[in-house]
This record gives C-alpha cells, sequence and structure tokens, in this order.
C-alpha cells in the first residue's frame, strides 16, 4: 500500500499556479533551509511566521514553512518563483519535497518528533513516524530518506519507510549539519563525527557501511555539501575562513579554498554548480563567494557577488 502511494506521488505531474514568492516574503528569502534548532532560538522569525525556506534537490521548486503551513513555488527562469500548491492547518518548521513528484516529508513545531509523509496533490498522509527526540532535519534522495536527531541518525528505504539503518551515540549535533548525495546510486551521507573538530564521516546509505573519516577541519564543522553526483563533498567549520572539497569515496582533498584570512564567518550553506564548476559559499558578512573549480583558474581567488546580489534581492546575510 505504501509503494503505491509513494509511486503515485513520484509519477504525478507539476501542477501549476500563480502568486510569486517576493512579495509576500521579501527579504526573508536569505534565511534559506532554517532547521528546528535554529528556530527556536529566534523569537524574530517566528514572530515574522517564516520557519523554514530550502530547495529541492535540483533546485527547481522551492518550499517554504510559516506559522500557518507550507507553500510550494516552482523557479521560472531566473527571477520568478510561482506559487504551485499551498497546506494550511499546521506550523511547518521543516518541509522537504522529493524532486518535483508530489511526496512530501514534514515536521511541525507543534509536534517537533512526528514525521508525516504525504502525498501533497492529493491532500493525503502516506504515514508518519514518532521519534524520541527533537527531529533536526529531514533530507532526501530517490533510494532513502534520512531523518536528524542530535545524537542519532535514522535511514529509511523510501520505498516502503522501513527504518533500514540507525546510527546512534553520534557526536552532539544540535544544529543537525548533515549532507545527504541525491545521486541514490551514490547515496553518500556526511555528518560530523565530533563536537570538537571538524572530522566527517562518511556512510553508504545503499550498502549500510562506514565508508571513510576526513579530518577536515580543526574548529568543528558549520556546513556539508555534496555535489550531484555524490563524487564531491565541500566542507566549511566553524572559523568560516578556509573551504575544503574531498573526493568521495577515496576522502581525498583535491581543494582548498580561502574565504577570508583575518575576518571569521558564520558559513550558512554551500553549492555546487550542476556542472562542478563552481562552489558558492553564502555567511553572516552580507557576501556570497563564488569558487571557480576548474584547473584553468586558481580556486583561491572567489568572484564576490555582493553588490549584484544586493542590487537585485537585498542583503543576503
Amino acid at each position: 500500500w505504501y509503494q503505491r502511494r509513494v509511486r503515485e506521488a513520484v509519477v504525478s505531474t507539476q501542477s501549476t499556479g500563480s502568486s510569486g514568492i517576493n512579495a509576500e516574503y521579501g527579504d526573508s528569502l536569505h534565511l534559506s533551509s532554517m532547521n528546528l534548532a535554529l528556530l527556536q532560538g529566534s523569537a524574530d522569525i517566528v514572530a515574522n511566521g517564516l520557519y523554514f525556506v530550502t530547495f529541492n534537490q535540483d533546485a527547481t521548486s522551492l518550499a517554504v514553512g510559516t506559522s500557518t503551513g507550507y507553500k510550494l513555488f516552482t523557479l521560472n527562469g531566473h527571477d520568478r518563483f510561482d506559487q504551485t500548491y499551498e497546506f494550511t492547518g499546521e506550523d511547518v518548521c521543516i518541509v522537504e519535497r522529493l524532486f518535483s513528484s508530489s511526496l512530501i516529508a514534514m515536521v511541525s513545531l507543534s509536534a517537533p518528533r512526528k514525521l508525516k509523509v504525504c502525498h501533497f496533490k492529493k491532500g493525503t498522509e502516506i504515514c508518519n513516524y514518532c521519534y524520541p527526540n527533537t527531529i533536526l532535519g529531514v533530507k532526501l534522495n530517490r533510494a532513502r530518506l534520512l531523518v536528524v536527531l542530535e545524537e542519532i541518525l535514522y535511514i529509511h528505504n523510501i520505498k516502503d519507510m522501513k527504518v533500514l539503518h540507525t546510527i546512534r551515540d553520534t557526536p552532539p549535533n544540535p544544529k543537525g549539519i548533515i549532507a545527504l548525495s541525491i545521486n541514490s546510486d551514490n547515496s553518500y551521507l556526511a555528518y560530523p563525527g565530533s563536537g570538537q573538530i571538524g572530522e566527517v564521516q562518511v556512510f553508504d546509505t545503499l550498502n549500510l557501511d562506514a565508508v571513510t573519516m576526513i579530518p577536515a577541519h580543526d574548529a568543528p564543522l558549520a556546513a556539508l555539501s555534496f555535489n550531484s553526483s555524490g563524487s564531491l563533498l565541500a566542507t566549511a567549520s566553524e572559523k568560516g575562513t578556509v573551504i575544503r572539497i574531498f573526493s568521495i569515496p577515496s576522502g581525498n582533498k583535491v581543494y582548498e579554498l580561502r574565504r577570508g584570512v583575518k575576518r571569521c564567518a558564520a558559513i550558512y550553506s554551500l553549492s555546487f554548480s550542476p556542472d562542478d564548476k563552481y562552489l558558492s559559499a553564502s555567511s553572516n558578512t552580507e557576501t556570497i563567494h563564488i569558487f571557480r573549480l576548474d584547473s584553468s583558474s586558481p580556486p583561491e581567488n572567489p568572484r564576490r557577488w555582493r553588490r549584484r546580489w544586493t542590487r537585485r534581492w537585498g542583503s543576503p546575510s
């Protein structure tokens, strides 16, 4: 029954809509992928009613969780978001869409230990799971669904939502820092291996085996991101001055990118371009750094897009 419902959600075609996101939320877009741990410490965000913003796996759709529900938007062109769906009735603090399918995983602020998997076009709940502690993050690809607690990781088979593996007693991860490759053939998971240094544990969620440990940074981790094929992993620490890129599954370092020298920064997110030629990093310094990764240009010289971004969208901080 579950497999039939999931299959219906995944093969459903995209619905259409209108109503742009910019007019409604404006500068709030810079929040990007808020998790529950950050939300609980930010009274301003709660007061504004915007709890969560994230793209789907291939950046064709945007999900927005609010105090009254969630909305889905489709990216049309370079600067237009059209609303495709709206759900009301719960205070949604996490909402993740599986590519452009109708499958949604969501968590509400009023029930932070409960995960719901829904077919949003039919308005039906496929299943739900309860966990022993607050859910800090949810990640999906076409093979696996990952649920992040502060000291436990649950790996589900997305076909029937059965728990395949549980990684217990992980180092405390109150911010829910995690990365799951969107490539279901290279379905690697990366998570902090230490609370004191920037150690990364890489795990194969298909074969359910540990792959490697990467001593990425001296300071604790702040951000992790795989490229689209799952062959590269970008990491940043709480110091925020250096970003490193490692080959997966070997764990060998292939790039070291310097964001700054003297000024530390809180790295909010890392993202590869689809062709792996660029890596972007956003931070609390009101800048977005874009690094070129090909061999013809030194990766240490990022292109700074602050003026252009601010002119078009407002401050990205």
